[in-house]
Formats: structure tokens, sequence, C-alpha cells
């Protein structure tokens, strides 16, 4: 009995430690960062709160959710992909310089998002680690092995946006090797602590609240509502701000939805500053379970008309597999609703470059694939 206690003991204690020092959990608001958080009209009773009630989960009985949690650990059929997924590659010469004029993206996969406008180069939730997860062992493990390019390869980098601080979004191991190559990073509030512990300086972070807004070098960026809710770990829940971005310049225009349920929000944020030349919205990961958190397919399609854009990319998908759907049933049924619903949808392959407004990648490549 005491080899036993003095062998769990030492099991607690070890992991208490890494739970305390492990860098990848990141760190706490302080200073006037943290006064900024108290002073927010999101924050309240010590957390920060969706303008809307959003239960994490719909109410269900105990039943219920025993068997939606033993279907997360043993998994459902069609979740990850039996194929190999399409990816178009590049090398480093293949972003030797951003496009002066214009508008081009390249997909990551999941939400990330290289978006190249009027010059500058602005990489939205750069999450390319192997797993959505703080450790390499458990967690979602990415579709595929590869990157469309590696992120050694990657060209210097005017800005990265922030939505929130979830692992399959903000990523450590990531950020560890991007950092030297981004001018500045524009983060919900609270968020630049994880940054500043992983080495980035204080002075090229800028944290944003709900309806703030700067102009940098004639980019105008604004950090507009979402309905999600933030957390590392089981002890910081909401403890920083979840957020979606506008990007503007010149008469071109870009939303960025990072993760979000439907509400009032895409209204809003679409008579205030649309209408966009291209809105990128999630449309994976969904369950009715967790419906007020994350959108349904036909809700992304709406929350496009909501927001005035012209043209839609679907995000949250084509990566990893964090909800109980097969992994194409997000975008065959966001392709049946935006046609419903007469929305321009691009579907490019993970990793192609295209023009917004000259080109409108739309083959169905996910069909033949198991």
């Amino acid at each position: 009995m005491f080899i036993i206690l003095t062998t769990l003991g030492g099991i607690a204690a070890t992991g208490a430690l890494f739970l305390a020092f492990a860098p990848q959990f990141g760190a706490t608001a302080k200073g006037q960062s943290l006064e900024r958080i108290k002073n927010s009209p999101q924050y309240h009773n010590g957390q920060f709160q969706n303008t809307s009630d959003t239960p994490m989960m719909l109410d269900a009985s105990f039943q219920e959710k025993v068997s939606l949690w033993s279907k997360f650990i043993t998994g459902v059929e069609g979740a990850t992909p039996e194929d190999k997924l399409p990816m178009l590659t590049h090398k480093k010469e293949d972003f030797a310089q951003a496009p002066a004029q214009g508008l081009q993206v390249t997909w990551f996969g999941h939400s990330a998002v290289l978006i190249e406008l009027n010059g500058k180069r602005i990489f939205a939730d750069p999450m390319l680690g192997k797993r959505a997860s703080p450790v390499s062992f458990i967690g979602s493990k990415r579709f595929s092995e590869e990157l469309p390019i590696a992120i050694e390869d990657l060209p210097p980098l005017d800005y990265v946006l922030l939505s929130h601080d979830h692992y399959d979004h903000l990523d450590h191991g990531t950020i560890k090797k991007l950092k030297e190559k981004v001018k500045h990073f524009l983060v919900p509030l609270g968020v630049a602590a994880h940054l500043i512990k992983w080495g980035v300086p204080e002075e090229r972070v800028t944290e944003f609240d709900w309806w703030e807004y700067a102009t940098i070098d004639g980019f105008f960026f604004a950090a507009t509502p979402a309905r999600h809710f933030s957390g590392r770990t089981l002890w910081d829940r909401n403890a920083t701000l979840w957020c979606s971005w506008v990007i503007k310049n010149g008469d071109q225009s870009v939303y960025f939805g990072g993760d979000s349920g439907y509400d009032e929000h895409f209204k809003q944020i679409g008579h205030k500053y649309g209408p966009f030349d291209l809105t990128m919205l999630e449309c994976g990961q969904y369950n009715q379970a967790w419906r007020y958190i994350h959108m349904m397919p036909e809700e992304t399609a709406q929350a496009h008309l909501d927001l005035k854009g012209e043209v839609l990319m679907p995000t949250h998908w084509g990566a990893f597999s964090l909800a109980l759907h097969h992994w194409k049933e997000p975008i065959m049924r966001l392709t049946k609703a935006a046609a419903e619903k007469n929305v321009t949808l691009a579907t490019p392959i993970i990793g192609q470059t295209w023009k917004v407004g000259q080109e409108l990648p739309q083959k169905k490549w996910w069909e033949p694939l198991n």
C-alpha cells in the first residue's frame, strides 16, 4: 500500500509540476493588460462573457453525456479521411514578394489562412502543429503529415492575427518557430501573456477588446465580436477574450471569423463594416450539443449573408477531427446551403493560392475521397 500511495503521489506531483511549468499552457495576464481585462465591458464575475447566453453544451441527461464522451474516446466512422487529401505545396521562392496590388489567400487547412493584401502579408490563426493539443502524444492529429510549406520557409509576415487561445488556433510550437518572422501580433485581450511567455517582445503585441480598432501602415484592423469561449487549461476558462477580425485597405475588405456560434453579431458587423470582398467563416467541428459555440454549416451560409459578403471561403475543416461528424460532412452541407441561398463559395485545395476577384476555386475535390 505504501508503494502504491507513493507511486500515485509521485505521479500527481509530476503532473502538477508539468501543468505549472510547461510553456505550452501559456501565462496569465498581469499589469496593464490585466487592468484592461477588468475594465472590459465583456468581463463579468471574473470571466469574459458572450453577449447572448451561451451554454457550452445543451442540457442532456447523464446517459446522453456518457454516450457523447464515449464516442469521443472510441471515435466515429469517417471522422478521419482514409485517403490522402490533395495539397498544393510551395517553395520558399513562391513567396519571394507579396503582390503589390490585390487580395490573394492561401488556406493551410482548418483556420490557418495566409492573406496577402496590397503588398502586406497577414497570417490569421497560424496553427501549423501536428496535433491540436498541448502534448505530442494525445489529441487530434493533423490529417496530413505535411504542410503546404515548411514553417522555416515561410516569408516575413507583417501581421499575425489571433482569434482566441484554443490549441487548434494558437500553437506554442508554431509561434516559437514563427515569431522572428512576424513584425506585429494583433490579439484579443489577455492573449498577449501567452506570446510574451514564448519569447515574443511585448512591444510587438497589441491587444484589442471588441469593437476596438487601429490603423497601422494604412491598414485598418478591427477586433469584432464572436460567440465562443477560451482557455488552455481546466482553470483558465474564459480568462482571455475571443474575437473575429475586420481588415481593410484601399477599397478592399476582408472578414476573418475565427470560431463562433451563430448570433446577431454578424448582422451588427455587416452593418458597421460590410460589405466584404471575402469572408472566412467556420463550417466544421459542430454538434447539436454545442451549437451555441460552433455554427452549423447552414448557419455559416446565413452568417455570410448577414456580413454582406461577396465570396465565402469556409474554414475550420479539412485538417483535424474535433467533433463527431464525417470529415467531409461540413463542406457537403455548406455547399448545399450555399446553392440554396445563392452564396458564392470558394473551395480551394489546401495550399492553393488564389486571387480574390479574379479567380474562384470551386472544384469539389473532396467528393471522390473516403
